[in-house]
């Protein structure tokens, strides 16, 4: 049975997340049930990790399994075709190794979180991006976040109902940056916690917008304690960019 790499873009905003549910829509569900039609039979899609609700994704990745040798660009056009309602698009099918896996393979997960600090409301990307009504500091935001960077215990950027054994992870790298009228933020490490992007990414909002000091985030990061982070992002902003390989 050959082993397929798919590459996938979706926007998140109509499911409850990636992983399935016994009634609510989510991205794996879709996907699974596109493969299945291909298959000709019940088929899983394991993915590179799992996005909460409504977020997006541009470059996520994702393994299956099929029963016949099908040319790779007929693979991803028959997913898309069996996808063609929903808001998901196959961008690339790889035949790989049988032993290659698309979670347990990854190297390093990269993701963006975007801003737009204006007033007015938007018109073209209503829950693609964080509105925020007041002017951020990026520098401030890029400044305080370096505190994150390398291994540290996540407890307070950890939601209560995260499942991983371990709160300590290793970020290796968070930028932010103005980027025309928006900020972005890109954090990249080899797992995350549940809600931990969005979770520092609401911690240095509050140090953007001058209501904490820049060592706020040491602060809380030291305090190993959920209620001492910031308000949690909304997933809006949120998009899984690339799942690295050692390939």
């Amino acid at each position: 049975m050959p082993r397929y790499k798919l590459t996938i873009e979706y926007d998140g905003g109509p499911y409850e997340g990636w992983q399935i549910q016994p009634v609510a829509p989510t991205i794996q569900r879709a996907i699974q049930n596109a493969a299945s039609k291909l298959n000709g039979q019940p088929t899983t899609v394991y993915g590179a990790g799992r996005t909460d609700s409504g977020v997006h994704a541009l470059g996520a990745v994702a393994h299956v399994d099929l029963i016949k040798d099908i040319r790779e660009d007929k693979v991803r056009d028959a997913l898309n075709f069996h996808l063609n309602q929903e808001t998901i698009s196959i961008l690339d099918a790889k035949v790989m190794p049988d032993d290659w896996h698309a979670r347990f393979d990854g190297r390093e997960r990269h993701y963006l979180y975007r801003i737009i600090d204006r007033r007015p409301r938007l018109a073209l990307d209503a829950g693609r991006v964080w509105r925020l009504p007041y002017p951020l500091d990026a520098d401030d935001m890029h400044e305080a976040a370096q505190a994150l960077i390398g291994e540290h215990d996540f407890t307070t950027f950890r939601d209560l109902n995260c499942q991983a054994k371990s709160p300590v992870r290793t970020i290796d790298e968070i930028t932010l940056l103005r980027a025309g009228a928006e900020i972005h933020m890109h954090i990249r490490a080899r797992s995350f916690l549940h809600k931990q992007v969005r979770s520092i990414i609401g911690t240095l909002v509050e140090i953007g917008r001058g209501h904490r000091p820049i060592s706020f985030a040491q602060e809380a990061l030291d305090a190993r304690d959920r209620k001492a982070c910031g308000p949690v992002a909304p997933p809006d902003g949120l998009y899984l960019m690339s799942v690295h390989y050692d390939d």
